[in-house]
């Protein structure tokens, strides 16, 4: 079976590449996994000619290949209004590898993979939604959109699933769609990152956040919350991890509160040092007020046995449940603080949250993402690949 990917994720060329493209974050494992479930996979993405950019990932996988779609014009309000012509210059493009599959899969909320949603319902295509953000918020039209389209379409050759998790189903108006967890961890690189965890306030203790630097991100939240923090743990320093609009600002935050020396901005970084920043640390801070679907980074933090102090977004407290973090009401600096805190009192505790972060983390694998993915496929569309 031959599966097209359709999908907004930037991608550029790179000659450190097999397939001669790359990208970054969670995409690109994702898709290695999905293509050892079938034949052929094409990623039909936009891409450019940039070349080997720092903490790229190669795209590659079973019989992977990628074709280039036109990066959609400008961003915002501007990208929505140049849609159309952007669509009249490459709909030939999408719907040719539509015709030429056997199966679509679009990762959605987006402009390209809800275009080539709508698309396959009308040519009346196998379908796989993966709905990545979050799923009981929706800010944008395209993202109301795209929930009344999956409670609309899915079932039968439809397959739609919400990234996140809940001990409800997503759509009590559609049973047929269905939770699926995100991660980019192999059960290898499980193993490597568990790491059983003490704590000694009386050594340096590191805090860490991990994301794409906007406000709306809770890097500002942590930032405030550290005059607070080093009045009762002057060892304390925060690790900052990613770039983003709100870098520089983040910056001259740190400095006006006086305590840039206790923070390091790391900036982008690739995945290998990510793990390697969150397996020297001793605290994951993400109190995050953005539409989240299932953070995989969160993910990362328990898989290295890290306690997490976030918000009640999302998948967030179904994630913690067993008790590996702290669950805040507000991302103010008053709460992120008095949660690290209390945490950094109690060695005991923190032991017992480090020890449930990698169980929860366990659960978790990109194997058993795949694997889950291609028994629903699999139940719904027959055999996915024919040299089994």
């Amino acid at each position: 079976m031959k599966l097209a990917v359709i999908s907004h994720k930037p991608c550029w060329t790179s000659s450190n590449s097999a397939s001669g493209y790359a990208t970054d974050g969670g995409f690109p494992y994702q898709m290695c996994a999905l293509s050892e479930l079938f034949d052929e996979t094409h990623l039909v993405v936009p891409c450019s000619t940039t070349n080997n950019l720092p903490g790229e990932i190669s795209l590659h996988g079973h019989n992977l290949s990628v074709r280039s779609l036109q990066n959609p014009y400008g961003s915002g309000i501007w990208r929505k209004v140049f849609i159309l012509p952007w669509l009249v210059l490459n709909g030939p493009i999408l719907f040719w590898e539509i015709l030429q599959s056997d199966a679509v899969h679009t990762p959605i909320p987006g402009d390209v993979g809800t275009i080539g949603m709508v698309l396959c319902v009308l040519m009346q295509k196998r379908l796989f939604v993966r709905h990545c953000g979050n799923w009981f918020v929706q800010t944008t039209v395209i993202e109301r959109f795209c929930k009344w389209f999956m409670e609309r379409y899915a079932g039968g050759k439809r397959v739609m699933l919400v990234t996140g998790g809940s001990s409800q189903i997503p759509s009590p108006s559609n049973p047929a769609i269905r939770w699926i967890f995100a991660t980019t961890l192999s059960e290898q690189e499980l193993k490597i990152c568990k790491a059983s965890r003490a704590l000694s306030t009386q050594d340096s203790v590191r805090l860490i956040i991990v994301c794409r630097q906007e406000w709306d991100k809770g890097t500002d939240a942590v930032i405030k919350s550290m005059p607070i923090v080093l009045s009762h743990f002057p060892k304390v320093s925060l690790d900052v991890v990613g770039d983003g609009s709100a870098l520089g600002g983040l910056k001259r935050l740190a400095k006006d509160l006086k305590v840039h020396d206790q923070i390091i901005f790391h900036g982008r970084v690739d995945h290998q040092q990510v793990l390697h920043l969150l397996g020297r640390a001793h605290l994951f801070c993400y109190p995050t007020s953005s539409s989240d679907g299932f953070p995989k980074v969160v993910h990362e933090a328990l898989a290295c046995g890290l306690p997490v102090i976030t918000t009640r977004v999302s998948v967030l407290p179904h994630l913690l449940e067993a008790g590996c973090g702290v669950l805040i009401n507000q991302a103010t600096p008053e709460l992120v603080a008095d949660a690290i805190c209390n945490i950094l009192r109690n060695s005991d505790k923190y032991i017992t949250m480090s020890a449930h972060a990698l169980e929860t983390a366990q659960r978790y694998s990109l194997e058993k993402w795949r694997d889950t993915i291609g028994d629903m496929l699999q139940s719904s569309w027959g055999k996915l690949k024919t040299s089994d």
